[in-house]
């Protein structure tokens, strides 16, 4: 009886509908429903036609015969992009929390540009800070789940700055030798005026980047640079073993978990925001932020 009874109550609720604050904040912020999907691919059009706008606004023979157009496009975007921040804003429980997270910061500086070229000239062109919002994509493609293997690498740099420090320090203090060896070598007639700028040649062909502003022209000098020039592929391995080397240590170690840190199993995720906190990544089907227990609102 006790079970009917529950079951009973249970199918006696209504249906909860959702308000408006809520359908909007899934289209928005959600990519897995097929209208946050279309959202976020048209918001990511607009972006780059906004970016490519600006390009073509920086060529003048365009720009002196499209001005007019090209400047209500901008602005036709500009108050596109206005309208959607603040929709973002109102469809939070925290708006705080939206502004000054790192998506709120790259909305609004991707907004303000085109309103502040009206007190200040030329600032238009800081709407190029829009294509940061192209990180987008990731919550479209549902990337975000891979981005947790990015730790593994930060990891593994982390453990190998002592080792790149003294490296690092090793080739400057080379750079400084060998550059003063050239200066010594070619003179002042060869362009090597002076043991700064011969260094400057050190690092530029140690690198492998080779500007070519500089070039010494005696046979012991070109022996020079070409060991160097050897040198600095060997060079580039170094760096590149070092954190090789690390990041198969980090990919290793979920052999023998711990309670820290356990061995992580593939999760379907998806991209369902928290209309609370704005944490994202939650478990299909879950009911519930896994940060501050808010309702998601499943239907």
């Amino acid at each position: 009886m006790k079970n009917s009874f529950h079951i009973f109550d249970f199918m006696s609720k209504p249906t909860q509908k959702k308000n408006w604050k809520d359908q909007l904040h899934e289209i928005i912020y959600e990519a897995d429903t097929p209208a946050g999907k279309l959202f976020d691919v048209m918001l990511l059009v607009i972006i780059i036609a906004s970016i490519v706008l600006v390009m073509l606004e920086s060529v003048k023979a365009i720009d002196s015969k499209y001005h007019d157009l090209l400047n209500i496009l901008e602005w036709i975007i500009t108050v596109l992009f206005t309208i959607e921040y603040i929709a973002r804003i109102i469809t939070v429980k925290k708006p705080f929390k939206y502004i000054f997270s790192f998506y709120g910061v790259i909305d609004l500086l991707s907004t303000a540009p085109k309103y502040l070229s009206i007190l200040f000239a030329g600032t238009h062109a800081l709407i190029a800070l829009r294509a940061l919002r192209l990180l987008r994509v990731f919550r479209i493609l549902k990337l975000g789940r891979f981005l947790g293997a990015s730790n593994n690498l930060v990891t593994a740099l982390k453990a190998s700055r002592a080792k790149i420090s003294v490296f690092l320090f090793a080739v400057v203090i080379l750079a400084i030798i060998l550059g003063t060896i050239m200066y010594l070598v070619e003179g002042e007639e060869n362009g090597f005026t002076n043991i700064p700028k011969s260094v400057y040649w050190c690092i530029v062909t140690l690198t492998t980047v080779g500007f070519g502003d500089i070039a010494p022209q005696t046979p012991l000098g070109q022996l020079i640079a070409s060991l160097v020039m050897i040198l600095g592929y060997g060079i580039i391995a170094v760096p590149t073993g070092i954190v090789s080397a690390e990041y198969s240590n980090q990919t290793r170690n979920p052999i023998n978990p711990t309670p820290e840190k356990p061995v992580k199993r593939n999760i379907n995720l998806n991209s369902q925001s928290c209309s609370n906190c704005l944490k994202s990544d939650h478990r299909d089907g879950a009911k519930y932020c896994y940060n501050c227990g808010e309702s998601l609102h499943n239907s």
